[in-house]
């Protein structure tokens, strides 16, 4: 998949993909605030001298259909886009495209000779798959890939999610609901636990900075 392509430098990477629902229930507010504190998020990273030599981000959205929007790349090196909420909500799609592109990112890496952190899938969405998604088998290779410490998963529900649906693919760590739409304040979390992650040495102990800014609790 990325034959041919060079390394821009030889750290230790460190591969986020941002799975990202852009479905009409997405529109006005809440895809406003997303695409504001991705922005946010890129000039943070960039502001990290150390992170924004790791940090590889990657970006596939699902609404009608799941596209790569952003292939991987350190976040110097592209122009963060401006997303749009259209259609429904092929969710199991966007996300086997995010496993698929964290497999072959870390064959070019290995190939290309470059050290990597475990990957991490981040998925964004307010709704629920499609009904004729294959919920169950996705939460079968999703389950597979933690165990087998392939990626780390992490999943955030925007007000009107289904809690117990995206709790039945992504169990271990549970779903976090969003407060509101503060986006800015979960990328900025994220910014600054990549910033810690990538300072990080195998196997240390890491203390990730608190939720409480941007997350619910969820009973």
């Amino acid at each position: 998949m990325f034959e041919g392509q060079s390394p821009d430098n030889y750290e230790q990477k460190c591969l986020c993909v941002l799975v990202l629902d852009v479905s009409g229930s997405m529109s006005g507010e809440p895809m406003n605030q997303l695409n504001k504190g991705l922005q946010e998020f890129q000039k943070a990273v960039l502001e990290d001298f150390v992170a924004s030599q790791r940090l590889e981000i990657s970006l596939v959205t699902f609404g009608n259909d799941a596209k790569c929007v952003q292939q991987p790349a350190l976040a110097g090196a592209f122009t963060m886009p401006n997303l749009v909420a259209n259609g429904s909500t092929k969710f199991v799609e966007g996300v086997r495209m995010a496993l698929n592109l964290v497999e072959n990112r870390k064959n070019w890496y290995k190939e290309t000779g470059q050290n990597y952190y475990r990957p991490m899938v981040i998925v964004i969405t307010d709704g629920e798959p499609d009904p004729d998604q294959d919920i169950r088998g996705l939460a079968n290779e999703i389950g597979l890939a933690g165990q087998q410490k392939k990626a780390m998963f992490y999943a955030l529900g925007v007000k009107g999610y289904n809690h117990n649906k995206l709790s039945s693919m992504f169990g271990n760590p549970p779903p976090l609901p969003l407060d509101g739409y503060k986006f800015s304040e979960f990328f900025t979390w994220l910014s600054n636990s990549i910033g810690i992650i990538t300072k990080s040495k195998e196997g240390e102990m890491l203390s990730l900075p608190p939720v409480s800014g941007w997350s619910q609790i969820q009973m």
